[in-house]
């Protein structure tokens, strides 16, 4: 077994990235979430984990009781900057890019890994990013942002993500960006026949010859409103387009005598469960996902799938093995 870093996770969700830096090398000596089903998701999973319910921008490190840490990784609220939202930035209070950075400040890590929509990369937020590498340059670390596709890593899913990495320089100059693994993830029929099928649903082989694509982005995370459906207008038809009603989820997969007819649009193909929607992130089949089937949906396509941040959290892990400090 290679050499083992400390990190410290902000904003961890259901634990996708964690779970992928964990992977990588990664063992968190504190977990951060303000949600309290997201907390007692990561109490089930890994009841060693030092889990913390709290607000990032309330977190007090002294309190804590933490020195440094090898890393500090997050996946960031995309709403403030998300297409689909008003992208007030910093204004908007799920913001914690600025909140990530002060901690950085705070602990003085080797490396930084934060995770977030691509959307932060348009021209109207350049003045965010120029603060935030403004500040990594005061506290000397050498930085890159990244756009991969999770997709290209295995994951049954168009999944963008927006990510940045800060290093010190003598750690940087041995990180590289993970190169693609596979042009595209299996589709859609291939890795969801077995449970559609599972409790004898006859029309299992026929309704994955029609979902022959990778996912569509899985959405629908936003904290402040929707409820467990696959999205907006738009994603919706996307879905239907494979054969699934995303207009709201399943309890279970489909019974015997569940109808396959897609010339009746979305009455007539089934839903997807919030187990097979894990299947598409990337989530382990064993991770016990807490809260009713809306919050439960929400930590879920909210999560980072774990086989990205595991490419990207290898990469980290040479790095620093072949880095001095």
């Amino acid at each position: 077994m290679g050499k083992r870093f400390t990190s410290l996770e902000i904003g961890a969700g259901v634990g996708g990235q964690a779970l992928g830096l964990e992977r990588a090398g990664f063992d968190p000596v504190l977990v951060i979430d303000n949600d309290p089903h997201a907390c007692r998701t990561l109490r089930s999973n890994r009841p060693g984990w030092n889990v913390l319910e709290l607000d990032l921008n309330n977190f007090v490190r002294a309190q804590q009781g933490i020195g440094t840490v090898d890393l500090i990784s997050g996946g960031l609220p995309s709403q403030p900057y998300s297409v689909a939202g008003k992208q007030q930035g910093v204004r908007d209070g799920r913001d914690l890019l600025g909140a990530s950075i002060w901690l950085a400040t705070e602990l003085q890590p080797r490396a930084i890994l934060l995770e977030t929509t691509p959307s932060l990369l348009m021209p109207k937020f350049e003045d965010v990013r120029t603060n935030v590498e403004e500040e990594l340059k005061h506290l000397d670390y050498v930085w890159s942002w990244m756009v991969l596709d999770a997709q290209n890593f295995g994951v049954p899913q168009t999944r963008k993500s927006c990510l940045l990495v800060a290093m010190r320089p003598d750690d940087f100059v041995f990180f590289e960006w993970p190169a693609p693994v596979a042009e595209a993830g299996a589709n859609v029929g291939e890795v969801l026949r077995d449970s559609m099928a599972s409790r004898g649903w006859p029309f299992a082989d026929a309704w994955a010859l029609l979902a022959n694509r990778v996912a569509p982005t899985i959405v629908g995370g936003s904290k402040n409103h929707g409820g467990a459906d696959l999205g907006p207008t738009r994603t919706k038809r996307q879905w239907l387009e494979l054969a699934v009603n995303g207009h709201s989820l399943g309890d279970d997969v489909p019974a015997p005598d569940f109808e396959f007819d897609p010339s009746l649009g979305r009455h007539g193909v089934p839903k997807l469960t919030v187990e097979q929607v894990m299947v598409l992130q990337g989530l382990p089949a064993d991770w016990v996902v807490a809260g009713g089937k809306t919050a439960r949906y929400k930590q879920v396509a909210q999560a980072v799938p774990p086989p990205l941040a595991e490419a990207v959290g290898k990469r980290l892990a040479t790095a620093l093995a072949r880095g001095s400090r």
